[in-house]
């Protein structure tokens, strides 16, 4: 069997804000918390569970996606007014010129996790 990541614990501020921030700016869909996680499924093997927690500290995630999912992740946060950008230490410029790919870029969220999408074009 291959090692696979099945669920990372997201700290959060507000677990369900959080789960609903972040699927809202990826476009996947939020179905509400459970117990005291709230889930986003990623895809077929990866959950992210958002739990609130008091004085989070924020970690950070990367993804690959298509082209079309970085433009439709792009235009969200653009329509949300969620600053964005090119570099972890400035995730707010504007820019998705990344470093390590043809277009990426970083965003935030209120417990300081650092989210990064990376496109091959």
């Amino acid at each position: 069997m291959s090692i696979t990541l099945n669920h990372t614990i997201v700290p959060a501020v507000d677990n369900e804000a959080a789960a609903h921030f972040f699927a809202s700016v990826m476009g996947l869909d939020y179905r509400g918390a459970d117990r005291h996680f709230a889930p986003v499924q990623v895809n077929d093997s990866l959950t992210l569970d958002f739990m609130s927690v008091e004085n989070p500290v924020g970690h950070h995630l990367a993804f690959d996606v298509d082209p079309s999912s970085f433009d439709g992740i792009l235009a969200r946060l653009n329509s949300a007014g969620v600053p964005y950008g090119n570099d972890p230490s400035e995730p707010d410029n504007g820019q998705i010129d990344h470093p390590l790919c043809p277009r990426g870029l970083y965003f935030t969220d209120d417990a300081g996790n650092l989210f990064e999408v990376m496109s091959p074009r």
